[in-house]
């Protein structure tokens, strides 16, 4: 099968030079002027393509090389740009930077690549003139295969500083596509790790993406940057399908039996999920059903199965805390042996307590807030059989936080872990597997058809 759809992938020389501003805005501009606008992001971040869903009004989805392998990314890119007139790709720290020690792994430009997709190169030029054109022609060169398609200034500071640096671009041979100047407006919040994520703002993210597209919209040649889309180059490969990659039903599934009810938690305090998770629970068989954490304080009716993602349970710990019927309701479903899935923030809502406040208790272990930031990929293992995965299943995620887990590991861990230290992490008890890596099930979909079979049988 050969598609084509067009697409750019939006780089930078370095983190904090406005890919964000640029694909968001560029994302939104597009979708005011009719278009169906597909947002993905290289790399495992799960904050940016909330945004991107704000822009474009569909889910924003993830490509990661390292977490689902580089021959998945094509697929799940179509996947997720069906039905789309244009997509745009955000990409991750600087253009050519991937995973530590495994060359252009997970970079943008390997997912450039992989796309044949052409790249518009976001440069920070608040602080140079001519300097630009060396910074550009190091990167248009670095890697023939990456097709540097054209340059969107940022931080221009005047007409006089985009005059500069346009003709000082001339000896590139690479087109300036835009030019924008500093706006606070457009400017988004950051903490800990990373920015502020679209559920915690509500009005305030939306008009932070308007002003993203009014930037987008006055200062780049979105003419120019759609034809420049339209000049990728096709795809050989197939769409993923959550139900195609399964295969058969479900085990012990009788056609016309009822869909088994698995409760996701998102709000505020649980903003951290792929799409495809929960696709693929409902391939499996799933009714998904998402609650909230902070205001809900009964599980959906008839939960047999309870997934809990990432977040920010620290920031909202009081008020998790203060929910004493939800966590009880939650400690009673995992105690039975119900299955429930739980990465990162879901841990420590498991745990006992979290920076001294009580959480659900079923973990006998204390969480807190740490000045350390644990970041990066894990190539890890299953040491336990658990609701989730077979011991030995090898999976590949991503850690991202500042809390602390004690003790780090139960009797039975979940997962071995090989860097950046030999260890084992996480907890299997009962249904439950608490860890905090991130997964991304599309890259092992066997874990959704085994977390449903367990929530049909316990």
């Amino acid at each position: 099968m050969v598609t084509s759809v067009p697409r750019l992938v939006i780089a930078a020389p370095s983190s904090g030079s406005g890919k964000t501003t640029v694909a968001t805005g560029l994302m939104a501009a597009l979708a005011a002027r009719g278009l169906a606008v597909s947002p993905h992001k290289v790399g495992p971040d799960y904050i940016d393509p909330g945004y991107h869903a704000l822009a474009t009004g569909r889910a924003g989805r993830n490509l990661d090389a390292y977490l689902c392998g580089p021959e998945l990314v094509g697929p799940l890119f179509l996947h997720g740009a069906r039905g789309c007139d244009i997509a745009v790709v955000e990409g991750v720290m600087g253009l050519y930077d991937g995973a530590a020690g495994e060359g252009e792994l997970a970079s943008t430009a390997q997912v450039a690549k992989l796309l044949r997709a052409p790249v518009v190169l976001v440069v920070d030029a608040s602080s140079q003139s001519r300097s630009v054109a060396a910074l550009v022609h190091g990167f248009v060169t670095w890697d023939p295969e990456v097709r540097v398609g054209g340059v969107i200034l940022n931080k221009v500071a005047s007409d006089r500083h985009e005059a500069l640096l346009r003709e000082a671009l001339d000896s590139v041979g690479v087109p300036v596509l835009g030019a924008l100047r500093r706006a606070a407006q457009a400017e988004t919040p950051s903490r800990h790790l990373g920015l502020v994520p679209v559920a915690e703002r509500g009005a305030a993210a939306v008009g932070a993406v308007a002003a993203m597209a009014a930037q987008v919209e006055a200062g780049c040649d979105l003419e120019a940057l759609v034809a420049l889309a339209r000049s990728a180059g096709a795809l050989s490969c197939a769409a993923w399908d959550a139900a195609e990659v399964l295969g058969s039903p479900t085990r012990g599934a009788a056609p016309g039996d009822p869909l088994i009810r698995v409760a996701v938690a998102g709000g505020a305090a649980f903003t951290f999920c792929y799409a495809e998770h929960s696709e693929l629970l409902a391939a499996a068989g799933a009714e998904v059903v998402v609650f909230d954490p902070l205001r809900d304080e009964e599980l959906p009716d008839g939960t047999r199965g309870l997934v809990i993602g990432g977040g920010f349970p620290e920031v909202y710990a009081s008020e998790l805390s203060a929910n004493g019927a939800l966590r009880k309701a939650v400690a009673e479903l995992a105690l039975g042996g119900a299955p429930v899935a739980a990465e990162c923030a879901g841990l420590l809502y498991l745990c006992r307590e979290l920076d001294g406040l009580p959480m659900c208790g079923v973990l006998d272990a204390s969480a807190r807030m740490s000045e350390r930031l644990t970041l990066g990929y894990r190539d890890a293992v299953a040491v336990s059989d658990s609701a989730l995965a077979a011991a030995g299943t090898r999976m590949r995620g991503h850690e991202f936080h500042r809390t602390v887990v004690e003790p780090g590991a139960g009797d039975a861990p979940a997962w071995g872990v090989r860097a950046p230290e030999p260890r084992v992490e996480g907890f299997v008890q009962r249904g439950v597997h608490a860890s905090y890596l991130h997964t991304h099930w599309a890259s092992e979909p066997g874990v959704a058809r085994r977390f449903v079979e367990r929530c049909r049988t316990s």
